[in-house]
């Protein structure tokens, strides 16, 4: 059985907090300016951010 990469875990965690932050401070900043949509659509999560790259890897299965 293969040992656990707890550093790719790690990176992971860290990249999705990353993620998460910066799209509540784009949705601050657009509340601000009087741009911004309601919080409850969906739409943004589908869409990649600008820094982001296109395709993501895989996520390793849940032990």
């Amino acid at each position: 059985m293969a040992t656990p990469n707890y550093g790719y875990e790690k990176r992971q965690k860290e990249l999705a907090k990353k993620r998460k932050k910066e799209e509540k401070l784009r949705a601050k900043a657009d509340r601000k300016a009087g741009v911004g949509a309601p919080a409850d659509e969906a739409g943004s999560e589908a869409e990649p951010s600008e820094g982001a790259p296109a395709t993501e890897s895989p996520q390793p299965p849940q032990n």
